[in-house]
Order: C-alpha cells, then structure tokens, then sequence
C-alpha cells in the first residue's frame, strides 16, 4: 500500500487490520502502554555552587583585564578564560549520573558513558563511588564519597542500636557548643541513617536489581568523549602557548 492509500484510509476512518471499533464507533487503542518513566538524576549540590563562583570570577576577572589591561594582558585574559572555563565546568556542572530503567548514563569530565543495566555487575561506594561491569570499572564522579558524613551516619545508628536518643545541637554551654538529647519519641531522628554517597548508591543498586533482567535493559556498553569540553580547552592553550612564544 502506498503513503496515499494509507492517507485515503485514515480520511474515511476505516479500521485496519486487527483494531476492533470501540464505542461509537472510534477504533479501540488496545492495552495500555507501559508508562516511562522519568531518568533519576544524581549531582554535586556543593560542586555545582562552586562551579558557578569560579565561573563567575573567572569572567569578572577576565573583564578587568580586558578593559582595563595594556599590551597583550587583555589577549592572555581571554585565552586564559578560554582555557580554564571548559575545565571548571567539567570538573564542576558537568559531572551527572542518569539512572532510568533501561541504562546509567554517567557523565563524567570528559566522558560519557551509557551502560544497559543487564551489563552492570554491581554499583559500590568506597572512597569513591564506581560501577563495575564485566571487565570494566567507571567512577561516578557525581556522587562523591563524604567520609565526614559516613562517621557521623555511623555515630548517629550506634546510638540508635544502644537505644539512647540522637544528640541534636542545644542552646546551652558559653559557646553554644553542648548537644542536648533528642527525647521526642516519634522523630525521624530514632531511625538509622545513611550517608548521602550511600543512599545514592543503595538506589542505583536497586535499579539494577529490578531491571537488570529485563529484555530492553540489555545492549552495548558506549563511551563518548566530550568534545565539547575537550576542543575549547585545547584552543585556548593553543593561543596561551603562541602569546607566550610572541611575547
């Protein structure tokens, strides 16, 4: 059948083959279709925060020099905008993991990764937060790993095992410095605690566990490098590099 039969029988509401008339004679849609769901995102609150502030005094940096710089200092300020931005931004607004029900999407620096779940043997976190597949291992630089935040999830459950109330900071002391116990029986604060790194982490574990079997969750694991990233960086040292030989 040609695209003009197929537009002549959708003009004369004619059903095809194997689509029964519903109600008043529309066609029937058949069973519903499973719903998609949206990506999970995982990022760096304090990277993000800090990405911008050195983009934004990297560009006011930038601009004194240039309107306000003689001789070559306006060229040196440009190149070197040109070639530390791409830096900051991937090191610090980039970086993010994308877990959906079919693949991670990990995007690193200078990176990105898409990996079926039905190729992820596991996710783990110790000093840093990695996938592991078969043969390969990919960190996440996304969801670092807070040492700090892991003794304090750990002081705050052994508490909660001996069945003494979680210290949460008072009023009292000159500095204000002595912690008061938390008495309120039905606060959140009695249950046990897990470090944010590894409560990301336990999600991505259990994505993998529910869809890692599954038919569309399997395929080819593929890297692409981030030109983007990459090619501004290299001009930008290129020019660094002739304004130094020139200069």
């Amino acid at each position: 059948m040609t695209s003009e039969d197929r537009n002549d029988s959708a003009g004369t509401g004619s059903s095809g083959p194997g689509e029964a008339p519903g109600p008043g004679g529309a066609p029937d849609p058949g069973p519903p279709q499973p719903q998609e769901f949206p990506d999970r995102v995982y990022r760096s609150p304090a990277a993000m925060a800090g990405g911008i502030l050195l983009l934004a005094i990297g560009l006011w940096l930038t601009l004194d020099a240039a309107f306000g710089g003689t001789g070559s200092t306006p060229w040196f300020a440009l190149a070197g905008l040109l070639f530390a931005a791409p830096l900051v931004v991937a090191f610090t607004l980039r970086p993010a993991v994308f877990a959906g029900e079919r693949r991670l999407r990990v995007r690193n620096p200078f990176r990105t990764i898409e990996i079926p779940w039905g190729r992820v043997a596991t996710v783990r976190s110790g000093y840093s937060s990695e996938v592991l597949t078969d043969g390969a291992k990919y960190q996440l630089w996304s969801i670092p790993v807070s040492l700090r935040a892991r003794k304090k999830a750990a002081r705050h459950n052994e508490r909660v095992a001996a069945g003494k109330p979680p210290a949460t900071p008072g009023l009292g002391g000159m500095f204000g410095s002595r912690q008061m116990p938390n008495l309120d029986p039905g606060t959140t604060e009695l249950s046990e605690k897990r470090a944010p790194s590894d409560q990301s982490i336990d999600e991505l574990r259990e994505l993998q566990q529910t869809h890692g079997e599954k038919a569309e969750a399997q395929g080819e694991i593929t890297v692409r490098w981030s030109f983007e990233i990459l090619a501004p960086t290299a001009a930008g040292a290129v020019l660094l590099a002739i304004l130094l030989a020139v200069g």
